[in-house]
């Protein structure tokens, strides 16, 4: 199989999940249980995406700038910094970093 049709056929697995979330009944979104899963949920995978994105480089674990740099936007985000703000601190610190090491 090559990549293109891999890609396809991720494409319509999406589509089809995304059309079958249409056939859940109203009735279920509104109990509290399915709705504290579906914040839950989200949460966790905005989590793993950071920490993928942050540790990760191939298959390895890769600890440098990019801690240090999330670390700081964190840290600014629980004092409510706006959030361009916590970007350019964030890039100035893995720059920083970058150029000492």
């Amino acid at each position: 199989m090559t990549l293109w049709q891999i890609i396809i056929l991720a494409s319509i697995g999406c589509l089809v999940l995304k059309l079958a979330g249409y056939l859940v009944p109203p009735s279920l979104l509104t109990k509290p249980a399915p709705a504290r899963i579906a914040d839950l949920l989200t949460v966790a995978l905005l989590a793993a995406l950071i920490a993928v994105q942050t540790l990760g480089a191939g298959q390895a674990i890769v600890f440098d700038a990019r801690i240090p740099a999330v670390l700081v936007a964190v840290v600014l985000f629980a004092l409510r910094v706006p959030f361009i703000v916590v970007v350019i601190a964030a890039a100035g610190v893995a720059a920083a970093i970058r150029a000492l090491v």
